[in-house]
């Protein structure tokens, strides 16, 4: 015997209506009726609006500020796991890509970048700290270590582009593939200020070494993404 198909709740109809409001009519940073003018114009509970408006959230598609209401969140962006460069990322989706550079130096590699890069800790690597852009949004916080015995000069050129574009076209080093993990961690209040958020909240944490056509080391980065308007969409197969 056939089951009846489920009937939408109040919560569900609710949901579906601030979804087609927050699609079709706000924009980020604009503030959702208030709990209770939701309540009065749909003749249900505040509970119900709370449960709906709960759902949203996690959704990331709003966001609550304490005391001063609900707010439309910045579109997530959904990054799979193949090695492309954050500039490439940005322009699949349409958002242009930036980078505000913080400092570019010249400095030993040090034990764990030496280890990684196949290089003596006392060899010098090119490191670059930028904050890496979406339509002049920070999104990244990136730090960037590569070889200067295979980039001589890569610290005199323009740093506010694609790094791995730089490489291929001065150096002919074509980034091939890379090792990468990702880890769950919170922002520290100097970082959360670069990326224009607020302090201890939730990030992404992704740190690659990359390789490339000879199978070198070319770079070790670090990576922090902004855990509201960043995720990583995985596609797996049953073996």
């Amino acid at each position: 015997m056939a089951t009846a198909p489920r009937q939408p709740t109040k919560t569900d109809q609710l949901k579906e209506h601030l979804y087609r409001l927050i699609s079709n009519q706000l924009r980020p940073g604009d503030k959702l009726p208030t709990e209770r003018d939701l309540a009065e114009a749909f003749g249900v509970s505040r509970l119900t609006v709370r449960r709906a408006i709960d759902r949203l959230e996690s959704d990331r598609l709003v966001f609550r500020v304490q005391g001063a209401g609900t707010f439309v969140s910045e579109r997530p962006i959904t990054k799979t796991i193949d090695f492309t460069s954050f500039t490439e990322d940005m322009h699949s989706r349409g958002l242009a890509p930036g980078s505000r550079l913080l400092d570019a130096v010249e400095v030993p590699a040090g034990a764990r970048i030496g280890f990684a890069l196949s290089i003596s800790p006392a060899d010098p690597v090119a490191r670059i700290r930028r904050v890496r852009m979406a339509d002049n949004t920070p999104m990244c916080l990136e730090t960037s270590h590569v070889p200067l015995a295979l980039a001589p000069g890569l610290l005199d050129l323009p740093l506010d582009g694609s790094l791995y574009a730089l490489m291929e076209s001065q150096y002919r080093i074509r980034p091939e593939r890379a090792d990468q993990t990702i880890r769950a961690t919170v922002l520290e209040p100097e970082e959360a200020e670069l990326l224009q958020t607020m302090p201890l909240s939730p990030a992404l944490l992704v740190e690659r070494t990359a390789f490339d056509q000879r199978g070198r080391a070319i770079e070790v980065a670090k990576s922090l993404y902004r855990g509201d308007r960043y995720s990583y969409q995985i596609a797996i197969e049953r073996a």
